[in-house]
């Protein structure tokens, strides 16, 4: 699942903690950043596991969910600059002296008056929100009316049926008993194979990580993408610690599915469109020295995260925070290198261009000995 699909289709209680849990990783809902899990990681002398060095990572990197959120666009919070000011202040646990003081503005009444029309706004948002869920509620249940009066009524239907069994007798020419020779980019064709897939397994029952494994594999060398979409597109889902899957049983079947997951997936990608970021690479330079530390990131807005990791002596490279406490901040400059440069095209992949753009500039500025803080890898 992309950053803006998991942005936008996270809970509430998500969005507060800041990152979701998917199959073998936490993932940072603010940056994309991801923490594997079973894997121990050492902050300042202590041992985390992986979700609460995700913590950590949301600290040192974003200073809070908070911060970040209140960072966003007016578009998304519909929050005036002077209505974030006061919230961010007041996050911060002050008086209303205090931040009449801070604000410069009227009187420690005009703050209590501020708060007031807040909380009046938090009433509204949750009454808009308990209206829009009921409207989503009352689409779904009168896009199921029309769509069954519709096939009733339009034979063209029948030509849909029709491209949805030719698109899986051609991915899947021996039926489910046969092999999957390559997983189809096309999103459309995607759709439906997962769809045929999922019938692999039965309503009403439970299966363990293995079992589905096992039955995938029989299937695909790949099961684990096979797994990880299923539960991706809400054909199956499972426990949060993966030790039960289950089939979901779904209203809709076959092409009508395919077409509301196809324009989900369209709305998710307009969502984010308001608050996409750019991914690239950066430096952090010793201007005493000139040896740089390149890393990379899928928004580079965090950037100044890593200078928090530094001021608080917690940066995994050890020998870049030596000489960030011998020399100080001010022998220090974070440059963005380079952005990835964003293609429109469904064979598109961010991260793999993520990866070839750092490689670029490690190639380039060979960041080793006494020219950087990376250690250069046997090539053996």
């Amino acid at each position: 699942m992309s950053l803006h699909e998991a942005f936008w289709s996270a809970s509430l209680q998500e969005w507060k903690q800041g990152y979701i849990e998917q199959d073998e990783h936490f993932m940072c809902l603010l940056c994309g950043e991801q923490v594997e899990k079973g894997i121990i990681y050492p902050v300042e002398g202590a041992l985390y596991e992986a979700s609460r060095f995700m913590r950590h990572h949301i600290e040192a990197a974003h200073g809070s969910v908070f911060t970040h959120l209140s960072q966003l666009d007016k578009r998304l919070t519909g929050l005036s600059d002077h209505q974030v000011n006061l919230l961010r202040l007041f996050y911060q646990g002050k008086t209303d002296a205090e931040v009449q003081s801070e604000m410069g503005i009227g009187s420690a009444s005009t703050i209590r008056n501020h708060r007031f029309a807040l909380k009046e706004k938090e009433r509204q948002a949750k009454v808009f929100l308990v209206m829009m869920e009921l409207l989503h509620e009352a689409d779904k249940h009168q896009s199921s009316t029309d769509a069954k009066s519709t096939k009733q009524k339009n034979t063209s239907k029948d030509g849909d049926a029709t491209e949805y069994a030719a698109i899986v007798k051609r991915l899947l020419p021996n039926g489910l008993s046969g092999r999957l020779e390559r997983f189809p980019r096309k999103q459309k064709h995607k759709l439906i194979l997962l769809e045929e897939i999922s019938k692999k397994f039965e309503l009403d029952r439970f299966y363990t990580e293995r079992e589905v494994n096992e039955i995938l594999e029989g299937l695909y060398d790949d099961y684990v993408t096979l797994r990880r979409y299923l539960v991706d597109v809400g054909l199956m889902d499972r426990q949060a610690d993966g030790s039960q899957y289950w089939r979901i049983a779904v209203e809709n079947e076959g092409e009508e599915r395919v077409a509301q997951q196809l324009n989900r997936k369209q709305e998710l990608k307009q969502m984010y469109k308001e608050v996409e970021t750019d991914a690239g690479v950066y430096q952090i330079k010793n201007k005493q020295n000139d040896k740089v530390f390149i890393a990379s990131t899928n928004n580079l807005k965090t950037i100044n995260g890593r200078k928090f990791m530094l001021q608080h002596g917690s940066h995994p490279n050890r020998e870049l925070q030596k000489d960030w406490d011998k020399y100080g901040p001010d022998a220090f400059e974070i440059k963005v290198l380079e952005k990835v440069e964003k293609k429109d095209h469904p064979y598109f992949d961010g991260k793999e261009a993520l990866e070839k753009l750092e490689d670029k500039w490690m190639k380039k500025l060979a960041p080793y000995g006494d020219r950087g803080y990376h250690v250069q890898k046997d090539p053996s």
